[in-house]
């Protein structure tokens, strides 16, 4: 897999260039590959979005073809967005399988700074206890496929301004916190967390 890192990019021109890329993919003019990068601080709404889950609209907010509902994305927030070809790598292309491995990079990732994430049965994204037992959502999961090509991917929190989710219901979830994980581990930067992203790929 190829890890391209992309830095800080606007939502729309980025939005195009992985629509291009996947398009690419499929005609076999480019390879299987993941950026990394950081949004402006923006909404973004899901296929299954509910408008009441839209709080507020002091940031812009973008209807994307992927799944999920509404999520926010702003600096401090690593964006890993993955286009891989899954016709590629199995016979049987598995949605769900697809998706539990990017769960399992998550949690394998949040692993190397002692942080343990974990699935939770009807929510989407990663989940850490807090230490006063409460469950927060560290690292968020909204993909779309096209031939059997993936794009859009996940958003981890590394130390982004955790009161901007405020302004949504977080992927419909009202009863549960928002947590980043400088929260937990203050000692890790953007860059281990890319490192540690690059380590820890499992594959489809």
């Amino acid at each position: 897999m190829k890890f391209i890192d992309k830095n800080f990019q606007e939502y729309e021109p980025c939005l195009s260039a992985m629509e291009a890329t996947v398009s690419d993919i499929h005609a076999g003019e480019d390879d299987d590959q993941i950026w990394l990068l950081e949004h402006p601080s923006l909404y973004t709404a899901g296929t299954s979005a509910n408008k009441n889950d839209l709080l507020s609209s002091q940031f812009p907010v973008y209807e994307t073809g992927r799944g999920g509902e509404y999520t926010y994305h702003g600096p401090g927030q690593r964006v890993a967005y993955v286009m891989m070809d899954l016709k590629k790598v199995s016979q049987t292309p598995d949605i769900k399988k697809y998706i539990w491995m990017l769960e399992e990079w998550i949690i394998r990732t949040l692993s190397e700074f002692d942080i343990k994430g974990e699935r939770r049965e009807g929510r989407v994204g990663i989940w850490v206890v807090m230490p006063d037992g409460r469950e927060s959502k560290i690292a968020a999961i909204g993909v779309r496929i096209r031939h059997w090509i993936t794009f859009h991917g996940i958003a981890i929190n590394l130390n982004p301004d955790l009161s901007h989710f405020g302004g949504i219901v977080p992927c419909g979830i009202s009863n549960h916190g928002v947590t980043c994980i400088n929260d937990l581990n203050p000692n890790v930067s953007m860059d281990d967390l890319d490192a540690a992203l690059k380590r820890k790929w499992v594959g489809y």
